[in-house]
């Protein structure tokens, strides 16, 4: 493209000095760089009508990616939410089994501390309701005036009962069976 151009020393200073023109090697550098201005033209020219192609097929390879990426996204997603979902249900059931033997735990040792001190728990009071129950029932068939569970006694029925039954004497005071039982075997 740029050719070689030989140095002649006094015609190139010679034809400087009269303005006749370029010399040989001014004109080559001059027709060099107007190739590579137009060189660069085309360049971007094509780049121009090619690159609005260029740019349309990545943008569709981009969202073609894009979308995959979004669904496998999306699958792992729903895999990390059923994992946690399982792990909470699982910790739950634990936690309420845990929470289960704790509430039985406390309720017998409730039990027994209030056994202890002589405090009748519910099942005794149960069976002493149902007893009560019975004897009013038998106290009934006898022809006694009963007294209904929950309802007071009638007061004609109360006076009649205690006016038919004798003056009877103030009971003296007992001890308690279980200090009776201990003196008897400290007597001995």
């Amino acid at each position: 493209m740029v050719k070689k151009i030989q140095k002649k020393g006094g015609s190139a200073r010679a034809s400087a000095a009269n303005g006749t023109g370029a010399s040989p090697l001014a004109g080559a550098i001059k027709d060099s760089a107007q190739q590579i201005w137009l060189a660069g033209l085309g360049a971007f020219s094509k780049a121009q009508e090619e690159g609005g192609k260029a740019f349309e097929t990545l943008v569709k390879e981009g969202m073609s990616i894009q979308r995959k990426t979004q669904t496998a996204a999306e699958e792992r997603i729903s895999e990390a939410t059923s994992r946690v979902s399982s792990m909470a249900n699982e910790i739950q059931s634990k936690a309420a089994g845990q929470w289960d033997k704790l509430e039985s735990l406390f309720e017998e040792r409730v039990a027994k501390a209030l056994g202890k001190l002589g405090v009748p728990s519910a099942r005794d009071v149960e069976a002493l309701m149902e007893r009560i129950d019975a004897l009013n029932q038998q106290v009934l068939k006898l022809g006694g005036v009963g007294v209904s569970a929950g309802k007071p006694p009638r007061k004609a029925a109360a006076k009649s009962a205690t006016a038919k039954a004798a003056p009877r004497k103030a009971p003296a005071k007992r001890a308690p069976a279980r200090k009776a039982v201990a003196k008897k075997g400290s007597a001995t």
